[in-house]
């Protein structure tokens, strides 16, 4: 009976894991998101990916930097949605880290400069010829220095 019971269980979260995120604009032109279609728009099913690091890596920069990229020594590509990206950008401004930042979904030059650097998730923030992938305060401490 217990058998069945988890059977059932993993089958009904199955069936709402699986359910997606859809997107529609009301007459007024705001946009919605919602876990179902509206049934008074038309509604797009969006299929999201997490792209976020959750640890923080860092290594030597391969590749060049654009020469616009070199007015501050931190460069952090990022997204408006990322609360990492939300976390370094305001810890550089509480500390007076001056920065160049690069959103890779809105900005030409943020998708041209995450594709070069083989981007995966957001942040990506560059000090000098150092990368780093995510925020730790103590790991930039550590390149900025």
């Amino acid at each position: 009976m217990k058998g069945l019971l988890s059977l059932l269980l993993v089958c009904l979260c199955a069936v709402a894991w699986s359910s997606g995120i859809y997107r529609w604009v009301d007459d007024q032109g705001n946009v919605h998101f919602s876990d179902s279609p509206s049934e008074a728009h038309a509604s797009e099913s969006l299929k999201l990916k997490i792209n976020t690091f959750e640890s923080v890596t860092y290594d030597s920069l391969s590749v060049a930097l654009p020469s616009s990229d070199k007015r501050h020594r931190v460069v952090m590509y990022s997204a408006s949605w990322c609360g990492v990206c939300t976390k370094a950008r305001r810890y550089f401004e509480a500390n007076n880290i001056g920065f160049t930042e690069y959103d890779v979904e809105t900005s030409q030059a943020g998708k041209a400069g995450f594709e070069k650097l083989n981007g995966k998730g957001v942040p990506i923030i560059l000090v000098g010829n150092k990368r780093m992938n995510g925020f730790s305060a103590a790991t930039f401490e550590k390149l900025y220095q």
